[in-house]
């Protein structure tokens, strides 16, 4: 679904990523894990086309077809969400304005009132939001659980089938993680063809949604990849032995 080759990405006249690699099949479970200020959140930012960060050399490629050109509406039109670790605060935008319109925009139909109602009714009964939110400005005045959980309802009307989280799980409480990443989970139960990619320094998120690969990024790239038990090791040990023995292998070539 996802693959990405050789990528170099700077911003600020500074390389982010360097020689990155990574490849996510269809309906995969992917999580990336690293120091603080490797790039996490840098690569979820440039896969959706985000204009701060220019590609110096590399490609992505989504569904065999290059996406690294393409604006940040388009890519989000092929499938692509991207739940955000500092959601936007829009003020003048109601929240149903903003959501309906983008349901429109991907569904490329106008969308009725009532059947917009309908949906947002229901998904927010699932995500036990109060539905006084959906009148709002977008975000505005929104608990941290209450932005994640707004993410995760775009998500819902939007139906990605390549969903980014990155850090979804800072702001939330015990509850509404567990509400957030239930209702993740049953959308990819519902969705198998559906790939995610988890941007995360905690491995309890996994204990909801494992991951069929655990790789850390470190120094633009992927320095390690594994199995779920790679993210408990570096719970308990963490990240030194792999960057260590990645500089080690550096010094002897």
């Amino acid at each position: 679904m996802l693959e990405i080759k050789n990528l170099k990405v700077s911003v600020d006249n500074k390389v982010i990523l360097n020689d990155f690699n990574l490849k996510i099949e269809d309906g995969q479970i992917c999580a990336i894990m690293g120091p603080n200020g490797v790039g996490k959140s840098t690569l979820s930012r440039v896969i959706l086309g985000d204009k701060n960060y220019q590609i110096l050399n590399g490609s992505i490629r989504y569904n065999n077809q290059r996406i690294d050109q393409m604006s940040t509406d388009e890519r989000a039109r092929l499938g692509i969400f991207l739940a955000m670790q500092y959601p936007n605060t829009i003020e003048g935008v109601s929240n149903q304005d903003f959501l309906k319109t983008a349901m429109e925009s991907n569904l490329n139909r106008h969308i009725g009132l009532y059947e917009f109602i309908l949906e947002c009714e229901k998904n927010l009964e699932e995500l036990k939001m109060d539905p006084s939110l959906i009148h709002r400005n977008l975000n505005d005045g929104f608990s941290g659980g209450e932005k994640k959980k707004n993410e995760v309802l775009q998500m819902k009307l939007l139906n990605p089938s390549l969903i980014i989280l990155d850090e979804i799980d800072s702001g939330l409480d015990v509850d509404s993680m567990k509400i957030v990443f239930t209702n993740i989970k049953k959308y990819l139960e519902e969705h198998p063809k559906t790939s995610l990619l988890i941007i995360s320094h905690y491995p309890m998120l996994f204990d909801y949604l494992k991951p069929d690969t655990v790789n850390i990024l470190s120094q633009g790239k992927i320095i390690k990849t594994s199995n779920y038990s790679l993210a408990k090791d570096i719970f308990e040990n963490g990240y030194n032995k792999y960057i260590k023995a990645l500089n080690d292998e550096d010094k002897n070539e």
